[in-house]
């Protein structure tokens, strides 16, 4: 007797051999990104706890620049790489220069951890450069003006983890947690733009009757009020600004997320897993508006945004898309469930537990982090064979 939860998956007639980790940009990035995620907060646990020092970037820039330019960006390359192939009809970068840009990242992973800081700024600046590039050219070739954006998007990264590293290198005055707001906020825009696009079409087409809307109106407002407080943080404006701008955003935000019917998602966890992520954005932006008035710690915010909203619609998309670009059913499994679960915890636990029981700070960071990679790490070990192997129905991908 089958469960609800159990994917039957299609049996080809021969099992798909051969190694298939070069063929689209999903399949390196989701295993990069997932492994990193689990073991960098392993390390960022001990440097927390004052077990580990590193001789260039450490303590919580190293963890915020790690998280941010290297998990968060890992996953949007490798969606962008995959998405931008269909959105143009136009190849993105397969094989070997794939696997040099999965290459440069690593090694941008791997520099920030030595004294090398100028090779460390060099190679953390080239790789979303080189992904700006290598999305640009197809885009351009089929005259996609739609999504230019995206390309803008990154190059705004590239620029923000170089300041970054210059106000490390002694270069600039400027703050490098600055770099990090930027960066924070380029992805959040990213996650509002992609949010409004797929989840409302996942729910029509995944929840029977279900009837997500978009409001031709609040849209726009929607959008407009991220790229207002990306603005406001760009040019250091008063905390009153960031808070009002903070707030508007907070309800336009809240509002767009209940015109897609989340309730109807509880039995569609593939589904419900993106709808509760994207929760986190109004969240973020009220505790945003809360901090300017001194009522919360920015800490609040910030995890809100990381652990909650982009670690949850991560995990959500890269277990659907990986099941979709791979040829299996588009329906979740105990062990996707699982991790689902795992990183809506940590969430909860991070942004939570401090608020309510301050005096607890440390045992709720260790078991965020505990929970947090878990989950990730489950993703890895689960998906190893779906991101190595070619798909089961024998197309490219």
């Amino acid at each position: 007797m089958s469960t609800p939860f159990r994917i039957e998956e299609p049996a080809p007639r021969a099992a798909p051999r051969g190694f298939a980790l070069w063929q689209l940009g999903f399949r390196p990035f989701y295993l990069l990104a997932s492994a990193f995620a689990a073991v960098s907060i392993v390390l960022w646990s001990l440097q927390f706890t004052g077990h580990l020092a590193a001789p260039y970037l450490s303590g919580a820039l190293w963890h915020a620049h790690e998280m941010l330019f290297g998990f968060a960006l890992a996953v949007i390359v490798g969606f962008l790489f995959t998405a931008g192939r269909n959105w143009s009809g136009r190849p993105t970068p397969t094989g070997g220069a794939l696997a040099a840009l999965a290459v440069l990242w690593l090694a941008a992973r791997v520099l920030v951890l030595t004294p090398y800081g100028w090779l460390a700024a060099l190679a953390n600046t080239a790789f979303p450069l080189a992904a700006a590039i290598a999305l640009a050219i197809p885009f351009w070739r089929a005259g996609n003006r739609r999504n230019y954006f995206f390309v803008g998007l990154l190059l705004l990264m590239a620029a923000a983890t170089l300041g970054v590293h210059l106000n490390q290198l002694g270069v600039i005055a400027v703050p490098a947690w600055a770099g990090i707001q930027i960066g924070l906020d380029a992805v959040l825009f990213i996650l509002c733009v992609m949010g409004g696009r797929v989840i409302p079409m996942f729910t029509i087409n995944g929840v029977p009757g279900a009837r997500s809307l978009r409001h031709p109106r609040l849209e726009p407002v929607a959008l407009a009020s991220i790229l207002a407080l990306l603005a406001a943080d760009a040019v250091h404006a008063p905390l009153w600004l960031v808070g009002t701008i903070a707030a508007v955003a907070a309800v336009a935000h809240l509002v767009r997320w209940l015109l897609w019917q989340p309730w109807v998602t509880l039995r569609t966890p593939m589904v419900w897993v993106l709808h509760l992520a994207y929760a986190w954005i109004p969240v973020h932006l009220a505790l945003r508006a809360l901090n300017a008035l001194g009522w919360v710690a920015p800490s609040a915010a910030v995890h809100a945004l990381t652990v909650g909203a982009i670690g949850g619609l991560v995990i959500g998309m890269v277990t659907r898309t990986a099941r979709g670009h791979t040829g299996r059913p588009l329906r979740a499994d105990w062990r996707d469930i699982t991790c689902y679960v795992l990183v809506a915890a940590a969430a909860f636990v991070r942004v939570l537990a401090p608020l309510v029981v301050p005096a607890h700070m440390m045992e709720a960071v260790l078991c965020s982090a505990a929970l947090w990679s878990a989950g990730f790490a489950l993703y890895f070990v689960s998906y190893w064979n779906v991101l190595t192997r070619p798909r089961l129905d024998g197309q490219p991908g």
